[in-house]
């Protein structure tokens, strides 16, 4: 399960970067996505999730 929403974080994060224009729901839905893949994940993937968290803050600061 956790791998799996990995990916889903890993995905959210990628397409929001690759963006223009960034609405506050789609900021949301990363955001989700991070957090619900913490939960159950590795310490490996934790340190992945925290670069994802990282990038998606640089995103949502650009945007803001």
């Amino acid at each position: 399960m956790a791998n799996q929403l990995l990916q889903q974080a890993r995905e959210f994060t990628k397409r929001l970067k690759q963006k223009n224009d960034i609405s506050q729901d789609d900021i949301d839905k990363a955001n989700n996505a991070i957090s619900s893949a913490f939960a159950n994940s590795t310490e490996a993937e934790k340190e992945l999730l925290q670069q994802y968290q990282q990038e998606l803050d640089a995103v949502d600061s650009h945007n803001s």
